[in-house]
């Protein structure tokens, strides 16, 4: 018991300390400018070097002429601080040697670590993600693009993976960090930003997506965004989810194909399910997946064409798809399944 708890007296104290840890903004800046930054670092400890020995030549030794000027100096400093060390020109005092043990040695190898190392890095580090990032982008098309990767995106996001979508042809966008970590953790492509600016919606090739999700938690957003989704592409199918139902007009204005008024859906869920458990129970049962029923949307067979929409076996038919104009089962356009029509069905949940 003792163990147990000086464990968790030990966990606690690192959580404690992470928690009082300040995490501050990363400053992205291109390979470019880094690699110029760098540079510039490199140069200055190069002019310490020529102006500490400038200032000291008396103390050094020119094999050639025995004078060290500005220009024996750069050279001498060029040839110290980047290890290449000729020996044609050497401190012959004393203090001229402790000054380049203690002075020039630590600046020599702070060249090689700022110059080489880091210069290393970034060209490795953001040189590869630059060239997958643009890689990906080629390869984008007829994705689905999810905005928003909160509990709503989430459920939209695992239901197209329930539905056949791969994880590959998915993409998500929000603009906090921790979102994106858990969307790149459960193995989907994620972009942090605001989506209604138009820079952000590019980098997700909205104007290549063949689906297009809004899950945002403000209304004006999601309408901001609707907006400026239908400029940058205007023949993606559009699904928004609203809060509340007086500005579901506004988004199906805008562009939007599909508009869930989520406040709506929930409080008539809350109203069904006190008035009646059972069709509560069996309404949340079709929203759930992978167990109980589900509700899904499929081209008929040849057999069923000419029969019924009751006639279906296994599946309960709700509604018929003729013509890309939905009608219910008990339209009497649809009384009869004619070949090339869609069938949006109640079954049995199988589990993927």
């Amino acid at each position: 018991m003792r163990v147990v708890r000086t464990r968790r007296l030990d966990q606690d104290r690192r959580w404690t300390t992470t928690e009082a840890l300040v995490s501050l903004p990363a400053r992205s800046t291109s390979p470019g400018v880094a690699l110029a930054r760098r540079g510039g670092l490199a140069l200055l400890l190069l002019a310490v070097v020529v102006l500490l020995v400038y200032l000291d030549r008396d103390s050094y030794n020119d094999t050639s002429d025995g004078a060290v000027g500005l220009i024996d100096a750069i050279y001498y400093a060029t040839v110290t601080i980047t290890t290449t060390g000729y020996g044609d020109i050497t401190p012959v005092r004393p203090h001229a040697r402790v000054l380049n043990a203690i002075i020039v040695t630590p600046l020599r190898i702070g060249f090689l670590v700022l110059l080489v190392g880091t210069t290393l890095e970034v060209l490795a580090n953001q040189g590869r993600q630059i060239y997958r990032d643009r890689r990906w982008r080629r390869g984008m098309r007829n994705h689905v693009v999810v905005v928003g990767y909160g509990t709503k995106g989430r459920s939209a996001v695992e239901t197209l993976e329930t539905n056949g979508a791969s994880a590959a042809q998915l993409v998500i966008i929000d603009s906090r960090p921790t979102a994106v970590a858990d969307a790149n953790v459960r193995g989907y492509a994620a972009i942090e930003g605001d989506a209604t600016r138009r820079d952000i919606l590019r980098r997700a090739e909205i104007a290549r997506a063949r689906e297009i999700v809004i899950t945002l938690d403000r209304d004006d957003s999601a309408i901001l965004t609707m907006l400026t989704v239908r400029q940058l592409n205007p023949s993606a199918h559009v699904v928004v989810a609203v809060r509340e139902d007086d500005n579901a007009s506004l988004l199906r204005q805008c562009g939007a194909n599909v508009v869930v008024t989520s406040s709506e859906a929930v409080g008539r869920l809350l109203g069904l399910s006190a008035t009646s458990p059972n069709i509560g129970t069996v309404i949340e049962d079709l929203l759930s997946s992978r167990e109980g029923l589900e509700v899904g949307e499929r081209q008929i067979t040849a057999a069923e064409a000419g029969h019924a929409p009751g006639d279906v076996d296994g599946e309960q038919v709700i509604a018929v798809v003729r013509n890309k104009t939905l009608r219910r089962f008990y339209d009497p356009a649809v009384a009869t399944l004619e070949t090339g029509d869609q069938v949006v069905v109640v079954r049995k949940a199988t589990d993927a």
